[in-house]
């Protein structure tokens, strides 16, 4: 009998084992798990309501959801695709709702009935928890374009498998167990984190959520959507998204800079003429008092750049009228640091992609070792994108699997 060993009992590692399970259930499937039970972040992820996907609407290139590992992706969702996911859950009974930001939820909004769709559709194999992988021996590297018809199998902490499959996710400390294969490795960095904003002005605004555009200063990133201001600075999915974007800068730069928000996700041009016209039909009225923005906010801005609060939009002069520009298009604050995105925790970085075949997501050089999910180089915005790449990439692992037996 063939064997399988899995190595990481998260989304990508379990979604693998029940298609393996479905399409080629004679094989002896053995999943590894460090942790005490299964699925742990699944049940927590979407606040406990788990955002399996993502309709992908709105999303020009797949370069905008996926910062890295895009060229893997569309491969992989050509394989199984987020139309896919909804009805091979839907198939386990669980029925998925779209919300109005494109994300699928199950329609109980509880992320157990997940869970338990995909532990019901693994029933069968050996899952072995609390068991954490410590090596895994390969026969040696064969160079790209070696072909070996000889039987080989591949090493779990001394047990012996023709097929591993390694889906243990994000590793911020790294990958030990990986260190004696010889594949090329990406430091892994956070991504999907919260801005620490010192400015005090700017958290005594919390609570407050905006449409905005968010960028770093001297650099090319940015984003756009709701910005939630909180007691310790900026959060919301322009923040994650722009972390998302600039993880691996951010980390190189000690996670300082300087953040740079444009409140009406206008051009300068744009901003201008939208006061001009509001200054001309409001002379006498006080600037304070029309709201182009939500009032705490518009306050807090008219204070920043040093309008008198009485001041009328006919007083206002072009100097007033500048200093409101800048400050409506490219109000700038330093950024102090990061803090994590609840319990949701994502890493860039892994697995290089240039160890693995990209359609089969078999490494290269030790043939019968495959790896999906976030355990490479690929992670993605908020939204269910993250998740989605779990069920494509470990769809794919076993479909190659299943291919070569």
């Amino acid at each position: 009998m063939r064997s399988v060993a899995i190595i990481g009992a998260g989304a990508a590692g379990c979604f693998c084992a029940a298609q393996l399970r479905s399409r080629a259930p004679e094989l002896a499937i053995t999943v590894f798990e460090a942790g005490p039970k299964p699925l742990a972040k699944v049940a927590i992820t979407g606040g406990g309501r788990c955002n399996l996907t993502n309709s992908f609407e709105g999303i020009r290139s797949l370069g905008e959801a996926y910062p890295r590992g895009e060229r893997v992706m569309k491969r992989a969702l050509k394989a199984f695709s987020q139309e896919d996911t909804i009805r091979w859950f839907a198939g386990q009974g669980v029925p998925c709702v779209l919300q109005e930001d494109h994300c699928w939820f199950p329609q109980s909004q509880n992320a157990l009935d997940i869970v338990h769709a995909l532990q019901r559709a693994m029933k069968g194999a050996d899952i072995r928890l609390k068991t954490p992988v410590v090596t895994i021996a390969a026969p040696h590297p064969v160079s790209f374009s070696e072909t070996s018809t000889e039987p080989t199998h591949i090493y779990v902490n001394g047990e012996a498998f023709d097929y591993v499959v390694v889906t243990t996710g994000g590793a911020p400390k790294g990958m030990p167990f990986l260190e004696g294969l010889g594949l090329e490795m990406v430091p892994p960095v956070p991504s999907l984190f919260t801005f620490t904003v010192p400015d005090a002005s700017l958290r005594s605004l919390m609570g407050l959520v905006v449409e905005a555009s968010i960028g770093l200063q001297g650099t090319s990133y940015k984003a756009q959507g709701a910005l939630l201001i909180t007691d310790w600075g900026l959060s919301g999915p322009a923040t994650l998204k722009l972390s998302s974007y600039a993880a691996r800068y951010l980390a190189e730069a000690g996670y300082k800079g300087t953040v740079s928000i444009n409140w009406l996700c206008q051009s300068e041009n744009q901003a201008r003429e939208l006061l001009q016209k509001t200054a001309a039909e409001n002379p006498q009225k006080q600037v304070s008092t029309t709201h182009l923005l939500q009032s705490r906010l518009w306050g807090h801005l008219l204070r920043k750049v040093g309008l008198r609060e009485d001041i009328r939009w006919a007083e206002l002069g072009s100097k007033g009228l500048n200093r409101l520009v800048a400050v409506l298009t490219a109000d700038s604050y330093p950024l102090s640091g990061k803090s994590n995105f609840r319990e949701e925790f994502v890493t860039c970085g892994g697995v290089a992609l240039s160890n693995i075949d990209l359609s089969t997501l078999e490494c290269k050089a030790h043939p019968g070792l495959y790896l999906a999910g976030e355990v490479l180089d690929i992670d993605a915005i908020t939204g269910g994108f993250n998740l989605q790449a779990a069920w494509s990439t470990g769809y794919v692992c076993a479909q190659s699997i299943v291919k070569s037996l």
